[in-house]
């Protein structure tokens, strides 16, 4: 895993809408969560946490970004059908994900397949500032709030 004070490598990905995304444009703290797979119950629960605190990060000035190995038309689908106003990016050979530590051998009802793990890092200035791993769905918008304040 990345450790804090760790350089937060730099990426481009297309969004839900087919635009590009950089880390390297945002200001201030991105929240970068990665997640499996775009509606289903966890990965739901997760990011309705975001949705329902966006006031808050907004209010922090906190940009988030969710990163999943899901198709640009699928993550279009995820954020319209739940109201999400976070950036959804689709990483879908999971580079992105891989120098995050995020991706790599999972194992689920006896196969073995590659994924994104549910991790998450909080990036300021190019750096890392905290890394949460095999997070918890439920809360975990708000546990980072909290962290933050």
């Amino acid at each position: 895993m990345l450790e804090p004070g760790d350089d937060a490598p730099d990426f481009e990905l297309p969004n839900q809408d087919g635009e590009t995304v950089r880390l390297s444009d945002f200001e201030g703290r991105v929240v970068l969560y990665f997640y499996p797979r775009a509606d289903t119950p966890g990965c739901t629960t997760e990011a309705c946490g975001f949705r329902d605190n966006w006031a808050a990060y907004e209010e922090r000035g906190i940009a988030v970004l969710g990163v999943s190995d899901d198709p640009v038309s699928d993550l279009a689908d995820f954020a319209e059908a739940y109201d999400l106003p976070v950036e959804l990016l689709s990483d879908e050979d999971g580079a992105v994900a891989s120098r995050y530590d995020s991706y790599g051998e999972k194992n689920m009802f006896g196969n073995t397949f590659d994924g994104v793990f549910r991790n998450t890092y909080v990036i300021g200035d190019g750096a890392v500032e905290a890394v949460y791993e095999g997070v918890d769905p439920e809360g975990h918008a708000e546990a980072i709030l909290a962290d933050l304040d």
